[in-house]
């Protein structure tokens, strides 16, 4: 396996290395390979002199369409990121749950290895210390940028296999503008959409209201939620801006249960989610950074009587300074208390009812030589109230071979701390110790053509012998072992001004089997604009999914999905939309016994002002 994947990646670099020495060199960005992010480094930099390996999907392009949802529009499109899926719409916890998310097959069951950030600030549960699905929406969301691979040295804990980052939609345009999205489809599907947003005089709003609700598939796989997000943000002056944002969804489900024969249905939920924070950010010339606030809150009930109410809040904090040409120094700090209590109401009994705290500071440089080579380098110290210290380094190089094309090197730790279940909740162990794991990544980025194609090409090695597994008596140690290899791919093309295909191709070797997470995954898609038409479409491969490594049969799922989406401009404020997905009528599962719908049909009414 190691000689084929050096050798593939050779013969890719050589190839690419070819194709642009005849590549007519153009200022034209079409592709922007270049475009600024956030995530890899917390401050504003072009992506092509990081190296780590960083997706971003942008959402203003009405990519999701009548997706309310947002995980599902990241699931293929981002390589090696997979999520999974129950049925038409909702996630769920408890017995029976979807949502899981695993990155070059980190992240845990449930998902604790991939961070979900809001704007920077974590997102997960605090007894769990998992993200929940069903709190994330597309409609409330300008791009995400995903860190594939760990990102620990910036972010900490949970960000041991990547990080997502959600970046929010805010206001930019003067005025009062309003959007609208009426839907309906299969098994008596609605989802309703309206957000709106104001911007005068450095005073800026947003907010939007969703509703979704589907009798489901399957019986009792009803789901129903609802979100509201409001966001404001004020211009202090040219240098300084706060803001401050909330949002709170509160869904139901229930759990179908195995789709198998004489099979019952599980527990039904009852769930509210929420958070706010508070943010003051700085820009000069030489320096820039933020301080933030965040409170994350829950409250969950299940049918069997389980009952909680958790919070995980704190603050981060970071500024960069540029001290001299072509150096960017970033200090940063951060702290997190997670926790909560639980109870089984109908027994009367205390589960559990504590929360724990951590603290990191951390450095990070960067620094460009030559206007060629760019080195990246960081550390941070962990303090936490359980474990006591945990050191991350980080280190990597791009070099610039040409004048479009990037060599990326990288080598860092990922690592997770236990959570309050892991700790001290069924089954626990109060001396576990992190997860930690080695990542190794080399990648290769090339524009074509007057950067009408751009083509990124990332192999990666991922390490780790300490992982929190499930013993005997169920008591849980740090035994588990991680070993895998593969490749990234991930192409976009915009051959004409009304046409645009994106791909992302991903293959992963797993010396252990891990749920979630398929062994080869192909996303490609299209869209095409026509005067007032325009038609996208999108076809998903996964292969060598496991669906359950527990099982001693072969669980391995492969399936071929075909989405496609018509939309027609009425009036300049109107347009209708008819959507098709699983179009090829596939039957597969993400969970093993949770069979997935077949060939299903939406429509609906956009409207934007």
């Amino acid at each position: 396996m190691k000689k084929a994947f050096l050798a593939s990646w050779m013969a890719f670099c050589l190839i690419i290395s070819s194709l642009a020495q005849i590549e007519d060199l153009s200022d034209k960005d079409t592709i922007n390979i270049d475009e600024v992010v956030v995530t890899g480094t917390t401050v504003k930099v072009n992506r092509n002199s990081i190296p780590m390996a960083v997706s971003v999907v942008n959402l203003q392009n009405n990519i999701t369409g009548d997706e309310s949802s947002l995980l599902p529009v990241l699931s293929g499109r981002v390589p090696g990121l997979f999520v999974t899926e129950r049925g038409i719409t909702g996630f769920g916890v408890s017995g029976g749950a979807a949502g899981q998310i695993t990155m070059r097959g980190i992240g845990g069951s449930p998902t604790t290895g991939v961070l979900i950030l809001i704007d920077g600030h974590p997102q997960f549960q605090g007894i769990f210390g998992h993200p929940l699905a069903d709190s994330y929406v597309a409609s409330d969301a300008d791009r995400v940028e995903v860190i594939r691979g760990p990102a620990s040295i910036l972010y900490g804990s949970n960000a041991m296999g990547g990080v997502i980052n959600i970046i929010t939609r805010k206001q930019l345009q003067d005025g009062f503008h309003v959007n609208a999205r009426l839907m309906y489809g299969s098994y008596h599907t609605q989802k309703y959409m309206a957000n709106c947003g104001f911007v005068r005089k450095g005073f800026s709003v947003f907010a939007s209201v969703n509703h979704d609700q589907t009798d489901g598939h399957r019986p009792e796989s009803d789901f129903k939620i609802t979100n509201g997000y409001l966001k404001l943000g004020y211009a202090i002056n040219p240098h300084l801006r706060a803001g401050a944002d909330f949002s709170i969804a509160g869904f139901q489900a229930t759990d179908p249960g195995p789709d198998t024969v004489n099979a019952v249905a599980g527990n039904s939920i009852d769930i509210t989610r929420g958070y706010w924070s508070l943010s003051f950010d700085n820009e000069y010339d030489r320096y820039s950074g933020t301080a933030k606030f965040f409170y994350n809150f829950g409250e969950h009930d299940i049918t069997d009587g389980f009952h909680s109410r958790d919070a995980n809040y704190g603050f981060n904090a970071f500024e960069a300074l540029k001290l001299f040409a072509g150096n960017s120094v970033t200090f940063g700090i951060d702290h997190m208390n997670y926790g909560g209590d639980a109870e089984n109401v109908k027994f009367d009994v205390s589960i559990v009812d504590t929360s724990v705290n951590e603290t990191g500071v951390y450095g990070f440089v960067q620094q460009t030589l030559f206007e060629k080579l760019t080195l990246n380098a960081g550390l941070r110290l962990q303090h936490h109230k359980v474990y006591d210290a945990e050191w991350i380094p980080s280190g990597g190089l791009v070099y610039k071979l040409l004048q479009n094309t990037s060599v990326k090197l990288n080598i860092s730790k990922g690592f997770r701390s236990p959570t309050i279940r892991e700790l001290f909740l069924w089954n626990h162990n109060p001396d576990l110790s992190p997860e930690r794991i080695r990542n190794y990544e080399a990648g290769i980025s090339q524009t074509l053509f007057k950067k009408k194609i751009s083509i990124e090409f990332t192999g990666f090695m991922v390490k780790g012998d300490n992982l929190i597994v499930t013993g005997e008596m169920g008591k849980l140690f740090n035994t588990g072992e991680i070993d895998n290899k593969g490749i990234e791919i991930a192409v976009q093309a915009n051959p004409l001004d009304n046409f645009n295909v994106n791909a992302a191709y991903s293959y992963i070797h797993m010396k252990t089997p891990v749920y979630a997470t398929p062994e080869n995954q192909l996303y490609i898609s299209g869209q095409y604009r026509l005067n007032k038409l325009t038609v996208t479409a999108g076809l998903h491969h996964v292969s060598g999914l496991d669906t359950d490594v527990s099982a001693k049969i072969n669980t391995r799922e492969n399936y071929i999905l075909f989405n496609a989406k018509v939309i027609y401009q009425v009036w300049k404020y109107f347009s209708l939309f008819v959507n098709g997905e699983n179009l090829l009528d596939q039957t597969y599962e993400n969970n093993r016994f949770y069979t997935m719908p077949g060939a299903t049909v939406f429509g609906g009414i956009s409207f934007k002002m």
